[in-house]
C-alpha cells in the first residue's frame, strides 16, 4: 500500500498536470487510512474535468442535521477513487426538517443520490432530566418515528435516492445518567434507533449505511467535542471519511462500476505455501492457523460466487498439477467446476487475465485480481491498468478483509440472474465449442432453439431493471439510467411501457438479459432508452424485442415505431441496431450533431422483424 504522502503527492501532480490519475493510483486513494489524505485530496480535486479523467459524473446532494464541515472534499476524493467525478449541491443550515419535508428542490431534484448526514443532537430534547430516563427514551423514540415518515414521504415525491446512515451516540450523553439500569434502557433505546433507521431502507428509494458498526472497527475517533462546541461539527475528519467510502460502495454500485469477476491467485493466496515445490498434500490449507485463513478465503469465494460473482482462476503453475490438487485435496472447496475461466500455465499474468475477458466476452475493467506476490500484480497494474488489483501478501488473517473491504463487488439489489450469472458464464464456453459443429451461422442459431420471453415490467421485475439500466455500459443505446423509483412509476403509468426481455436456449436460462422503457402516447412509440447484456449479442434477441414493440404499438393504433442512439465512447456495438432492424435515420438527426441519432419506423406494412430461429413468448 503508498504511503499516505505519496497517495496525496500523486494527486497533486496529476491535478496540476491536468493528467488523470492512473487505476492503480485511484485504487491507492480509495484504500488509503488517513482521513488528511481525503480532505487535502479532496480539496485539490475540485475541478477535474470528469471527461478528461474518465470518470463518471454522479450528482450529489447534501442535507444535514448539523455543519457538515469538510464532508464535501473528503466525500469527493472517496468518490473519485471509485471512478466518479461528483458535483454537489447542499441545503441550508439548519433548514433540514423544512428541506427534507419539502422535498421538491434543491438538494433533491435532479441528484442521483441524496446524502442525509445524521447527529445524535438531532433526535434528543434540547434538555431533559436526568432522573427521568423514561420521558427521554420516550421522547426519541417518537422523534425517529417522525423522523421515519417524513424521509419515506420525500423518497416517494422526490424520487431521488437517499442515503441514511446509523447514528453513534456520544458517550457525553450516556454518561449524563449515573444509574446502570437508565444507561442501559438508553442504550438500548438508541439501539433501537439504528434499528429503525436501517429498517426504513426496506422502502424504495432508501438506503441505509452502518456507520456505527463501520466507526467499532476503525481506530478512529467519531467525535471531537471542541469542533461540536465550536462549530457544530459532529463528526470528525476519519468518521466523515468512514461514511465517505461506504457512500463510494454505493455510488459506484447505482452507477454500474462494480466489478462482476474475481480472478484469484493460488500459491500463498488460496492455499499456503508453493504446489510445484511440496506437492498438493504439503500445502498448507485448513486445521489451525495459517490453514484456517486460507480456507476462509475460499469460502468467502464461494458465499461471492452464490451472490453472482465470476470465479476465475490465474495461477502460473502446472495445469495438471492444480486440477489434481482441486479435485482431490480434503480441504479444497473452491473444486474446479466453480470456476468460469482458468488460466493456468507460465504466461504473463496480465495477457491471461486479458484472454479470460475475451473468452467470457467481459471487459477486463470488470475483473478484481488477488494475488500475493507484488511482482505480479505489478505487473497486472502496469500493463493492465484497468483491472483492480488486490494485495494478498502479508498476514493470512487478514486475506478476507482485504477482499471485501472496498466493495467492489457491491449491488444495489440482488437479483436471481445475479445468482446465476457463474452458470450462464460457463455455458457460454460450451456454446462456443457446440457452434463449431455448424456449417452456418443460421443452422447453428436454429439449433440452439433460443426462446425470448418478454415481461411487461410489474413489482418484482424492477430491481433487475434497474440494476440493468446502472450496470449495462456497452449495449446502452442513450445512457440514460433509469434507477427504481423512475422505472415504477413509468412502469405504472398508462402513457408509457417497461418491458424487460429475458432469454433460453438448449444450454440453459440466461435470466433477465435486457430492459426497454418507452413513451407510448400518441401515434408514435418512442424508445427512451433499451439496454440489454453482451453476453446473448449475435442471437437476433434484440430484433425480436423491437419486433414486439413494433406489433404492440401497431395494435395499440400507433403508426410510426422512433429511437434514439447517443454515443458514448463505450457503446459502439449498438450502434447500427435500428437500420439493422429497418429504421431509418431521420433528415433532422443527419444534418444535426453527431451527439444523438434518432430514427423511426413506419408501422404499416412493416415485415415481422422476429428471426425465424427464435420462439418469442409473452409473460
Amino acid at each position: 500500500m503508498m504511503a499516505a504522502s505519496d497517495v496525496l503527492l500523486s494527486v497533486k501532480r496529476a491535478v496540476r498536470a491536468g493528467e488523470p490519475l492512473t487505476r492503480p493510483k485511484l485504487l491507492a486513494l480509495a484504500e488509503s487510512a488517513d482521513p488528511m489524505t481525503f480532505r487535502q485530496a479532496g480539496r485539490a480535486l475540485a475541478g477535474v474535468d470528469a471527461a478528461v479523467w474518465g470518470l463518471r459524473p454522479v450528482k450529489v446532494g447534501l442535507l444535514t442535521t448539523a455543519t457538515a464541515g469538510p464532508l464535501a472534499h473528503i466525500l469527493r476524493a472517496a468518490l473519485v477513487s471509485g471512478g466518479m467525478a461528483p458535483t454537489f449541491t447542499s441545503g441550508d443550515y439548519g433548514a433540514f426538517d423544512l428541506l427534507l419535508s419539502a422535498a421538491d428542490g434543491p438538494p433533491f431534484i435532479g441528484q442521483d443520490v441524496l446524502l442525509c448526514l445524521l447527529d445524535d443532537a438531532y433526535f434528543l430534547p434540547r434538555d431533559w432530566a436526568g432522573s427521568d430516563v423514561a420521558g427521554l427514551v420516550a421522547f426519541v423514540d417518537e422523534r425517529v418515528a417522525a423522523f421515519g415518515r417524513m424521509v419515506a414521504s420525500a423518497a416517494e415525491r422526490s424520487g431521488t435516492t437517499i442515503l441514511l446512515h446509523t447514528v453513534p451516540l456520544s458517550s457525553v450523553v450516556r454518561d449524563t445518567f449515573i444509574s446502570w439500569r437508565d444507561r442501559a434502557a438508553l442504550s438500548g433505546c438508541w439501539a433501537r434507533l439504528n434499528a429503525a433507521l436501517l429498517g426504513l431502507a426496506e422502502i424504495q428509494g432508501i438506503v441505509a449505511v452502518d456507520l456505527v458498526g463501520d466507526l467499532a472497527e476503525t481506530s478512529v475517533s467519531a467525535r471531537d467535542d471542541r469542533l461540536k462546541q465550536y462549530a457544530d461539527i459532529p463528526y470528525t475528519d476519519g468518521a466523515l471519511m468512514v461514511l465517505a467510502k461506504q457512500v463510494r460502495r454505493f455510488a459506484q454500485a447505482k452507477a454500474g462500476l462494480s466489478r462482476k469477476v474475481l480472478a484469484l491467485d493460488l500459491d500463498n493466496t488460496l492455499w499456503g505455501g508453493v504446489l510445484g515445490e511440496v506437492g498438493a498434500a504439503g500445502v498448507t490449507l485448513g486445521g489451525l492457523y495459517p490453514g484456517n485463513s486460507y480456507q476462509q478465503l475460499q469460502r468467502t469465494a464461494l458465499r461471492l460466487r452464490d451472490q453472482g460473482v465470476i470465479l476465475a482462476l490465474a495461477s502460473k503453475n502446472d495445469a495438471d498439477q492444480v486440477e489434481s490438487a482441486l479435485r482431490d485435496h480434503p480441504e479444497v472447496l473452491l473444486r474446479p467446476d466453480v470456476f468460469s475461466a482458468s488460466a493456468v500455465n507460465w504466461q504473463p499474468k496480465a495477457g491471461n487475465l486479458k484472454h479470460m475477458a475475451d473468452q467470457l466476452d467481459l471487459a477486463s475493467g470488470s475483473f478484481v485480481f488477488m494475488d500475493d506476490s507484488p511482482f505480479e500484480r505489478g505487473h497486472v497494474a502496469e500493463e493492465a491498468p484497468e483491472v483492480t488489483v488486490v494485495s494478498a501478501d502479508g498476514d493470512p488473517a487478514y486475506l478476507v478483509r482485504s477482499l471485501t473491504s472496498g466493495g467492489w463487488f457491491d449491488t444495489l439489489e440482488l437479483t436471481d440472474t445475479d445468482r446465476k450469472r457463474p452458470e450462464l458464464y460457463r455455458t457460454r464456453m460450451e456454446r462456443g465449442e457446440f457452434a463449431g459443429t455448424f456449417g452456418s451461422s443460421v443452422e447453428y442459431l436454429a439449433a440452439l432453439d433460443i426462446t425470448v420471453t418478454v415481461t411487461k415490467a410489474g413489482e418484482f421485475d424492477i430491481p433487475r431493471i434497474a440494476q440493468l439500466a446502472a450496470r449495462t455500459n456497452q449495449y446502452n443505446l442513450t445512457g440514460i439510467r433509469f434507477g427504481q423509483p423512475e422505472t415504477a412509476k413509468m412502469a405504472a403509468d398508462p402513457a408509457h411501457l417497461v418491458i424487460s426481455w429475458a432469454v433460453a436456449d438448449r444450454f440453459g436460462d440466461e435470466g433477465v438479459v435486457g430492459a426497454a422503457w418507452i413513451d407510448r402516447a400518441g401515434e408514435t412509440w418512442s424508445v427512451l432508452n433499451l439496454v440489454m447484456s453482451c453476453r446473448v449479442l449475435g442471437r437476433g434477441v434484440e430484433s425480436s424485442v423491437l419486433g414486439w414493440l413494433a406489433n404492440q404499438a401497431r395494435a395499440a393504433g400507433a403508426r410510426v415505431l422512433a429511437g434514439r442512439f447517443v454515443p458514448s465512447g463505450r457503446n459502439s456495438v449498438a450502434a447500427e441496431m435500428w437500420t439493422s432492424a429497418g429504421f431509418v435515420r431521420t433528415a433532422d438527426a443527419t444534418e444535426a450533431t453527431e451527439a444523438e441519432q434518432t430514427y423511426t419506423l413506419a408501422l404499416d406494412n412493416t415485415a415481422d422483424l422476429v428471426p425465424s430461429w427464435i420462439k418469442l413468448v409473452e409473460r
